[in-house]
């Protein structure tokens, strides 16, 4: 329990039901590139790639789209949660790979109907709304605090689901190829929460316009043309990976530091309440260096700790005042690189200290007790955009279920990101009695049945040609039944989609 002047800060609110996370469903597609053997394929490192990066990805079959993926989570939650589908009244999508610029989740929802109705259940109430959130990897985190907006207004006693649903999907030969991911979860969000609560008056937000981090401009496709048998055209960012890195850490400072100031403690005060600690995971380092690097961060912020944050900076061969200067400081990162200093490091002394922080043994204790929860099983499915922190979250529940880790009551702190960029920052606890709904989570069920590509294959369905593909037949889940191509006077359904519920 967080406390300041023995008042506890995260308290119930006094005027409204607890509201919060009830559910979680995974879903991840069968195709599985085994990064071991993508490092033979590529003569990259192997043991370098599974320290940075995790050991394998996901890969969507041809006939997936980030729609079936998210309808297929949201079905789960539903039946795993024995959810009354006319309660729900909020369906929100968060993603960046979304192939419709007009709808959104309504196709979730519409897909989501046919196969209920195959199984005899009453449709997701008509007076659902089903609004669509981008933001980079931010989108399922802006998803989710509107949710919890509207359960605690005009959707008090409703149910709100929340998917995020995502490809992650880079050229073949670049430095992103290796974290690569598709996959989607759902979250089952509804007053008096089974699984964990949060309020939005302990969450914080920063952003900063980026220009060139990560994105994906639809120029891209312009004038372009579909390779011979190709199915349809790949999503390959514009981006630039030491520059984006350094967004993510100055966005992830900026946000905790509003963070703590909102809640009048300081960092050191907040970290050693905290149980653990979730980030946004585009692959498996990047988290860690974070979290040291807000560790760092929160010494300047406390003249008690000037002393320790000296020594790592003698230790580290960092100027101690130049340091702090850094600590206190606003560069305009997008200017720096309009000028050419895209991979630049800004924080120079600051950053020596973090790399020399992350390898002590101090913070690996405090990385193995904060960031522990659920790693395995995020090292299995790569980078899945809007999906990789509630992901996280929810493999990290269902890992400490089955150690039968203590976390009634325990704080987490949570910290969401998206390239471009913008971060959010927020508290959350976990309930009594959290380990029946945790119990049907699924993580480590939607692993399994991994169908392992091989070269030709993974390059084959990479580059969006129908062969060769491994064989594989559906099951229990939504696939893309075929595209239109008609354009007539009195018709035209030219690239949409049409999905069948595979029983």
């Amino acid at each position: 329990m967080i406390h300041l002047d023995n008042k506890p800060l995260l308290q119930p609110p006094a005027r409204r039901p607890l509201i919060g996370v009830s559910g979680f469903s995974v879903y991840v597609p069968p195709f599985c590139v085994p990064l071991e053997k993508w490092c033979e394929w590529t003569g990259n490192n192997w043991s370098k790639v599974s320290a940075t990066v995790g050991r394998s990805f996901r890969i969507l079959p041809p006939n997936g789209s980030v729609y079936t993926m998210a309808a297929n989570a949201v079905l789960r939650l539903i039946l795993d949660y024995e959810i009354d589908p006319s309660r729900i009244g909020f369906l929100a999508l968060g993603t960046e790979s979304s192939t419709d610029n007009s709808a959104g989740s309504i196709i979730v929802k519409g897909i989501v109907d046919r196969a209920l109705r195959h199984m005899g259940m009453p449709r997701i109430s008509r007076q659902c709304e089903v609004p669509e959130f981008k933001h980079a990897c931010l989108g399922g985190v802006y998803a989710q605090k509107a949710a919890w907006r509207y359960v605690a207004t005009d959707g008090s006693g409703r149910a709100a689901i929340v998917v995020s649903a995502d490809i992650a999907e880079y050229e073949r030969g670049s430095s992103g190829e290796q974290t690569q991911g598709a996959g989607a979860v759902a979250q089952l969000i509804e007053e008096n929460p089974k699984l964990y609560s949060f309020d939005l008056s302990e969450s914080a937000s920063a952003s900063a316009y980026r220009g060139v981090d990560f994105r994906k401009p639809h120029v891209r496709h312009l004038g372009a043309k579909l390779p011979q048998n190709a199915l349809r055209f790949p999503d390959y960012p514009v981006f630039n990976g030491r520059y984006s890195t350094i967004c993510y850490t100055d966005q992830a400072l900026h946000a905790t530091a509003r963070l703590v100031n909102k809640l009048q403690v300081t960092p050191r005060e907040l970290y050693n309440e905290l149980e653990g600690a979730f980030f946004h995971r585009p692959y498996a380092r990047l988290p860690v260096n974070v979290m040291s690097a807000l560790y760092i961060w929160g010494l300047t912020r406390n003249d008690e700790h000037l002393r320790e944050l000296e020594v790592l900076c003698k230790r580290a061969g960092a100027d101690f005042d130049e340091m702090q200067k850094e600590a206190v400081s606003e560069p305009d990162l997008f200017q720096g690189a309009l000028v050419g200093h895209v991979n630049k490091e800004v924080y120079p002394h600051s950053m020596k200290v973090v790399k020399y922080f992350r390898g002590t043994q101090k913070f690996k204790e405090v990385a193995s007790k904060q960031m522990i929860l659920g790693v395995e099983m995020m090292m299995e499915v790569g980078n899945i955009y809007t999906a990789s922190l509630p992901g996280w979250i929810a493999a990290g529940l269902e890992d400490a279920r089955g150690k039968n880790v203590d976390l009634d009551d325990k704080v987490f702190f949570a910290l969401g990101y998206g390239s471009g960029d913008a971060a959010e920052a927020m508290l959350f606890r976990v309930q009594k009695g959290w380990q029946e709904a945790a119990a049907r989570i699924g993580f480590q069920r939607a692993l399994e049945g991994a169908i392992d590509l091989q070269k030709e294959e993974y390059e084959a369905i990479h580059d969006c040609l129908p062969e060769p593909c491994p064989s594989y037949t559906p099951s229990r889940e939504f696939v893309i039944d075929h595209i239109g191509d008609t354009n007539e006077p009195d018709f035209t359904d030219t690239g949409i989609e049409y999905y069948r519920w595979v029983p």
